[in-house]
């Protein structure tokens, strides 16, 4: 079933927020890691190697480093999954400390849980290793079933390693002997890079922030400033910057979901919107003969009803110019019509040149 939703803001259309809310520092950024390791314990649950022959290589890899020997063996365990292993690093990690992995099953397992994961190296986009995993891994899904019925709940197939890998490599990146920092807006918008770049030079008293373009503000080192670009940066993120925003309406076709932006204005147009639809029940009835009658069998008598509703009591709906978000939705739920029409008209709107607004169709 589709569901609409036409949402308002609830914090008023000008609302501040702080710098560090609005825009992230070029450079410091999380980088992200992955790998490919095997999990063992489970309990019959694992990978068939005949249909994951990925994992019985694997398998035997393992343990010829271990000393065990196991070419040309016919190996039919059940209780190992080969997965991928993935993680984020975050910026400034250093190294000793812990970091937060996904599991993600590979094979035909059907249950990771009580797995353990096995030394796994993370790798990073050039191929060197960053961190190490390895742990008892949390499934928040099960499956149980017996011959003749099944339920599954969650994914029991992916889980996580709270703290389950260990940081070996640092990324090599200081703030503290800069002279200059790039700050590059979430959401590029030149009014909103300009404001950020007024309330900056605003603080400090002078002109050390630049907008570059709608995503960047470029911030200089002031002179004679006795403290590194990480207190800098500390004074000024704190600081309140009302963004702006483009009037835009946001459609996802698929699960019949609108959100409307605040800005979003109409010029006067009238609307119509009506449907024919057919609707036929049926409702079997069973006919029997009499508790005494002689002749007469039980039989199905078909009842079959028909509704046809044309649409007939939906008349126009009249938007006034520079109509405003409130009255816009009230003017559509006037109409009585499902999400699947709203999502028609909005787009007739826009053809028409009666809304004012950017359509993003997910």
């Amino acid at each position: 079933m589709s569901v609409v939703m036409i949402l308002q803001a609830a914090l008023p259309a000008h609302s501040a927020s702080r710098i560090k809310d609005l825009v992230s520092v070029e450079g410091v950024r999380e980088n992200q890691l992955v790998g490919y390791g095997l999990v063992v314990g489970l309990n019959g649950t694992g990978d068939s190697l005949r249909n994951a022959p990925f994992t019985q290589q694997s398998l035997t890899a393992m343990l010829e480093r271990l000393g065990v020997n196991t070419r040309d063996a016919n190996m039919k365990t059940d209780n190992t999954a080969a997965v991928m292993v993935t993680a984020s690093l975050p910026p400034f990690a250093r190294k000793g400390s812990r970091i937060d992995v996904s599991i993600s099953s590979l094979g035909d397992a059907d249950d990771l849980r009580g797995g353990t994961l096995i030394v796994t190296p993370l790798l990073g986009a050039d191929g060197e290793v960053y961190a190490v995993a390895q742990g008892s891994l949390q499934i928040a899904g099960f499956s149980a079933g017996g011959d003749a019925e099944s339920i599954t709940t969650g994914v029991p197939t992916s889980g996580r390693i709270p703290n389950g890998a260990l940081i070996e490599r640092e990324l090599n990146f200081s703030m503290g002997h800069m002279n200059s920092l790039a700050l590059s807006l979430r959401t590029p918008d030149f009014t909103t890079a300009r404001r950020i770049a007024a309330v900056i030079n605003e603080e400090m008293g002078m002109n050390i922030a630049n907008p570059l373009d709608p995503a960047t503000v470029q911030v200089q080192k002031p002179l004679g400033y006795q403290k590194d670009m990480v207190s800098l940066m500390t004074d000024i993120e704190q600081l309140y910057v009302t963004p702006d925003q483009k009037a835009r309406v946001v459609i996802d076709e698929k699960s019949g979901i609108i959100v409307i932006g605040h800005e979003v204005r109409v010029s006067e147009v009238a609307i119509a919107q009506g449907n024919l639809t057919i609707r036929v029940t049926e409702t079997p009835q069973v006919s029997q003969p009499g508790p005494l009658a002689q002749v007469g069998q039980t039989a199905v008598v078909p009842r079959t009803e028909v509704e046809v509703d044309t649409g007939e009591g939906k008349k126009l709906a009249l938007l006034n110019p520079g109509v405003n978000l409130q009255d816009l939705v009230d003017g559509l739920n006037a109409l009585g019509i499902g999400p699947r029409d709203m999502i028609a008209i909005l787009q007739a709107l826009k053809v028409s040149g009666a809304l004012h607004a950017e359509i993003e169709v997910m």
